[in-house]
């Protein structure tokens, strides 16, 4: 059990924190809090609860998450992701639905880390997260260009094109205040970090526009004429629920313990990346159980570790929980003694935030890249994006992993066993016994998918972090997909940053192809990409003797 549940605040109180450390993390933790406030807000509204469940969760999730979690600087709270699943609990089966979902949901995430599941939930494919991600996107922009443009709806449909519909028959009824408002949090946001890094530009636009809607006693919509009045007071109570009716919660509860699973893990992987530590994903895990466990007991609704909050934390120095649990406390200070600001700020502020926000999830770039690369890559791309945003998110995410397997099966199925390099395993050793201590070779056993990716590229980083020329052998690599790409090139460039040089050996044309349109081979360096090994095994020592590369030909003159 010592294995599966080791928070990282008890090892690190354990080591020793310097006193140094603990002013910055209680500085990050002040910093990450105020950032917090708008986001948990916003996300509360666009599930449709009122804004202080939003501030709940952020306080009582995000210490939990912090105090039990398996991340240094994970920080925890209700999310952009979740918006769309929560909306949908929230309409179907009401606040105490979404309250028993949320519950059930953590003790699957509990479930999962016991069962170590940690290290599986990392290997979904990318273009299934990308093609969930940017639907996703695209469904919180379209539910707020009501409050946007203040039009005037007063039940707005939950079917994708009859909201736009409506939208394009209520544009004269826009509310030229709100749009202007909208506008200039937008621009705020997103502009406000040229002025000052240290308090983010949604925060500065909230103050700035709810003075501005006060002052000038502007007709536009605000949380209290929306919502009545706000609670600011956190208090323990059970949700009315039958035994009878918990299957209901099944499939609602699986979707959001399987996204916040996935979301958790992907947060704690890209803050790895920037402080160079690495995260119990089964503790983390768990302690996303407990806290959504917890946390509807006050009120609250679904968390998850954010991505744009810790990588905030990591960016202001914090690096331990104790900044995750600094944020916690922030936020609740500012519940109990500011919530009545609270209620004063516009409608149209916290749309303009979460359009902001839903272009920064939308995942473009990555989506673009994932359009350039295998037909079987951008088939489940588009039909979980499409879903996502037609249909639901549940729908999507099933269907994205039936159809993922499928074509996986069906790529296995084309696999070309004369397309792999021949070479005589006498000739290999002779080659290996040619090398210098300072080339290391790792050679991939097959295929790279997004099941085999991430231990791949691990592998691959580890085998050449130590080495001066690192030379991947390629023969058996009958394809590679987008997970695997976007895996690879990460680790490639964190090679190239170590100052090691990639050779490869042994690709496939079709596999040159993909490498090439996502910039691999730009970033290897044509010149070092050869067809058979001995040609890459010349090529090592020539760079480590210094005796030139002008006679070794490229990938693309060998065909």
């Amino acid at each position: 059990m010592s294995n599966l549940f080791a928070p990282k605040l008890f090892t690190l109180l354990k080591q020793g924190i310097s006193k140094e450390q603990i002013f910055a993390d209680i500085m990050a933790g002040i910093i990450v809090g105020i950032v917090a406030l708008p986001l948990a807000i916003a996300f509360a509204v666009a599930s449709g609860v009122s804004p202080e469940k939003g501030i709940i969760t952020a306080v009582v999730a995000g210490f939990i998450i912090s105090f039990l979690g398996g991340s240094r600087v994970q920080i925890g709270g209700p999310t952009g992701a979740f918006i769309v699943i929560l909306y949908a609990i929230v309409q179907e089966y009401g606040f105490d639905g979404l309250l028993i979902s949320t519950i059930m949901a953590g003790i699957i995430l509990i479930l999962f880390g016991l069962l170590q599941f940690g290290g599986l939930l990392r290997y979904f494919p990318q273009p299934l997260i990308v093609g969930f991600t940017s639907g996703i996107a695209v469904v919180i922009f379209s539910t707020q260009i009501k409050d946007a443009l203040g039009l005037d709806i007063q039940n707005l449909p939950s079917d994708f094109f009859e909201k736009w519909t409506l939208y394009f028959q209520s544009l004269e009824t826009i509310n030229i205040y709100a749009l202007a408002i909208t506008l200039a949090t937008i621009l705020i946001t997103i502009y406000a970090r040229h002025i000052t890094t240290k308090i983010p530009g949604s925060f500065i636009a909230i103050v700035v526009l709810t003075f501005v809607v006060v002052f000038f006693d502007l007709p536009v919509t605000t949380i209290e004429t929306f919502f009545g009045e706000i609670n600011g007071k956190i208090e323990f109570s059970l949700p009315h629920f039958e035994w009878s009716s918990l299957s209901t919660y099944i499939v609602p509860a699986f979707i959001i313990a399987l996204l916040g699973g996935v979301e958790s893990l992907l947060s704690a992987v890209v803050a790895d990346g920037m402080i160079g530590t690495k995260h119990r994903s089964n503790t983390e895990l768990i302690a996303q159980g407990v806290a959504n466990i917890v946390t509807p007991f006050f009120g609250g609704i679904a968390a998850t570790g954010a991505i744009a909050r810790t990588a905030t934390n990591v960016k202001n120095g914090g690096r331990t929980p104790i900044a995750g649990i600094t944020h916690a406390v922030v936020l609740l200070f500012i519940m109990l003694f500011f919530i009545d600001f609270a209620k004063l700020i516009p409608m149209a502020t916290l749309a303009g935030i979460l359009i902001v926000v839903s272009f920064n999830m939308s995942e473009y770039k990555a989506f673009i890249s994932i359009l350039k690369g295998s037909y079987y890559d951008y088939i489940v791309l588009l039909s979980t994006f499409i879903l996502t945003v037609v249909i639901d998110l549940t729908v999507a995410i099933e269907v994205g992993i039936v159809l993922s397997s499928l074509l996986f099966m069906k790529r296995m199925a084309r696999v070309d066993g004369n397309s792999f390099e021949k070479s005589d395993d006498i000739d290999d050793i002779d080659n290996y016994e040619k090398l210098p201590a300072c080339v290391s070779v790792y050679e991939i056993g097959g295929p790279l998918f997004f099941a085999s990716a991430k231990q791949y590229a691990q592998q691959i980083q580890e085998s050449g972090i130590a080495c001066s020329v690192l030379i991947i052998r390629m023969r058996y690599v009958s394809f590679i997909d987008a997970t695997a790409l976007h895996n690879f090139k990460e680790a490639i460039g964190m090679l190239r940053e170590n100052g090691t040089v990639i050779i490869t050996s042994g690709t496939n044309d079709e596999v040159f192809k993909d490498l090439s349109k996502h910039n691999v081979v730009e970033m290897i360096g044509e010149i070092n990409m050869h067809k058979t090994f001995p040609r890459a095994v010349e090529h090592a020592n020539s760079i480590i003797d210094g005796s030139g590369d002008e006679k070794f030909y490229t990938q693309k003159e060998l065909k």
